[in-house]
Formats: C-alpha cells, sequence, structure tokens
C-alpha cells in the first residue's frame, strides 16, 4: 500500500502544483506529503519535479509518466470497490474527452444529466480537437470523430456524421458557386484544421481530391460557422452545425452532387475499462442519446 499512497501523492502535487495545497487536499502533513514523493523519486531513480520557491513543476519524466499513474491508480481503486460492491449507487471518478463544439451544443447536456442521476460520480471533462488514444492519456472515454484506432482500446460508434460544404447567400452572390471540387482553387475557403487541407469527395465520376488553400483555419467548428455566416467563403462544416442554418436560409449549399465522405462519431474506451460499471453505465447512457437519432436532429425537427 505504501507505493500506491506515494502515487497518490504524486498525483495530488502534479494537479494541485503544490505541496501545501497537495497536503491539504489529501489530509496529511505536507511534511508527510513530501516524505512519500521523496521516497517515490528514489524509487524511480529519477526526478519527478522542479521546485522553486514559488513554483512546483513537473520534469519531462514526470510528464511522461503521470497519464500511466492516474490510470493505475483507477484500476486500483475499482479494483478495491470492486470487492465491497453490493449494488450500491455508481461512485468514483470518471475522465471523459471530448470534442469542443460538439461538447459545447450537444455533450455537455447529455454528461450532466448522467452525473445527476449518479450524483456520487465525478467527472473531469477535456475537451480536444484531436485524436487522442485513451489508454496512453489516461482517459477512460474519448469522444471523436476522427478515423483513428489504437491497439487494446475499444471503438462504440453513437452515429454517422455528414459534413457538408455551405456559403452565405451573399458569399454565392458576389463570387458565384463551384460546379467542381476543382474549382474551389479560385474560391475562399474555410477549413478545419484538425482534417487537413486535402478535401475528399464522392461525385458522379467517382471519388476525386482537391488540395485547398484556406482563407481561414480552425481548430473549431464555431469559428468556421461564424465566417461563413459573415460571407468569408466556402466551409466544410458538421450538419449538426449547418442543419439550423440551412433551414433559415443563413447558409445554402454548395456543390451538392459532390459528397463529402462520411465520418462516425465514436466513444473509445480502453480495453482494462470496460469491465468498470460506471464506464459501462456511460457507454450505455451515451448510446441511448444517440439512439435512434443523434440530439442534434430531434432539435431540427
Amino acid at each position: 500500500m505504501d507505493a500506491f499512497q506515494n502515487l497518490r501523492a504524486f498525483l495530488a502535487v502534479a494537479e494541485t502544483r503544490s505541496f501545501t495545497a497537495a497536503a491539504r487536499q489529501s489530509g496529511l502533513a505536507t511534511s508527510v506529503l513530501t516524505k512519500r514523493v521523496d521516497q517515490l523519486e528514489r524509487a524511480v531513480k529519477t526526478r519527478l519535479f522542479v521546485r522553486t520557491t514559488r513554483t512546483v513543476t513537473l520534469t519531462e519524466a514526470g510528464r511522461r509518466w503521470i497519464e500511466r499513474v492516474r490510470s493505475l491508480v483507477a484500476d486500483f481503486d475499482d479494483t478495491m470497490r470492486q470487492v465491497s460492491d453490493t449494488g450500491q449507487d455508481l461512485e468514483g471518478p470518471i475522465r471523459v474527452k471530448a470534442p469542443t463544439t460538439l461538447t459545447v451544443l450537444y455533450l455537455a447536456d447529455i454528461l450532466t444529466r448522467f452525473q445527476a442521476v449518479n450524483p456520487k460520480l465525478s467527472m473531469e471533462i477535456v475537451l480536444a480537437d484531436r485524436a487522442v488514444n485513451p489508454a496512453d492519456e489516461g482517459f477512460d472515454v474519448a469522444i471523436a470523430a476522427f478515423e483513428a484506432a489504437f491497439s487494446d482500446v475499444v471503438d462504440i460508434p453513437l452515429c454517422p456524421l455528414r459534413p457538408m460544404l455551405c456559403a452565405s447567400p451573399d458569399y454565392v452572390a458576389r463570387r458565384g458557386a463551384p460546379a467542381h471540387p476543382r474549382d474551389l482553387i479560385a474560391h475562399d475557403t474555410l477549413n478545419f484544421a484538425p482534417t487537413g487541407s486535402i478535401w475528399s469527395f464522392n461525385g458522379p465520376q467517382g471519388p476525386t481530391t482537391v488540395e485547398i488553400n484556406p482563407r481561414i483555419s480552425a481548430n473549431d467548428g464555431q469559428v468556421l460557422l461564424r465566417a461563413a455566416l459573415a460571407g468569408s467563403g466556402i466551409a466544410q462544416l458538421s450538419e449538426y452545425l449547418t442543419a439550423p442554418r440551412l433551414a433559415t436560409g443563413e447558409l445554402v449549399p454548395v456543390l451538392e452532387s459532390y459528397q463529402l465522405p462520411a465520418r462516425w462519431v465514436k466513444m473509445l474506451i480502453p480495453e482494462a475499462r470496460m469491465q468498470v460499471a460506471r464506464i459501462n453505465a456511460l457507454a450505455q447512457f451515451l448510446q441511448d442519446a444517440f439512439s435512434p437519432s443523434p440530439p442534434w436532429a430531434a432539435a431540427s425537427d
């Protein structure tokens, strides 16, 4: 148990960036917590923190190690809970990675409802618009619309996500509408940076690609939506952003004969976490929230 207490001390200091605050959070004397971190550093034969009179920061070794320690401590705690589980309410922490725009518009409400019906759970929700291996980065669940897959991680699909090209009526009136994807080279384009600047299409004569030189590139869909509404160019946007604006006429579709490949919104869960009751409960709750149709379909009806 001493080793796990030392690991907990390491996590507390890393999260609070203060030995004093970590000790207060852990209900320990600062000297006791400091001793535990010292013991851990001696055991691994490397410094885990850079300590000054004002700050405490992780060393490179500490940064590389922290997510693995989080997972290890979480697995240990879950094992201990399972021994004493008598069918009581779900409890413990859940760490979730989720995409920014989708979370702000829809997932935040779903995750809040899940926590409300499971009040003994705590949730850490990290917004990031990049492919994440949850096993490597210490997440219980990663929600994403990227194609990346990882070993020892289970993919659970939630729904297809159909992107489309659109622009404001004002932009189309000024610049005209492209007739073929290659025409986009002469247009102002608005690009979602994480998916790259090569746009792929399935058209009447088969697949085609075009590399764009975007006028605006951003890692958040709402930024691109605002730019499109302002007439700044042609944007590739997901249907949960475009549907309400198409209905009101604020945006119009572009290149309708050329379909962009659909992606899937999915959950990625480390295999080792699939046996944890609260993680399974969250996975089922999310599947129910996206069935029989995603939440934005109901919002646009």
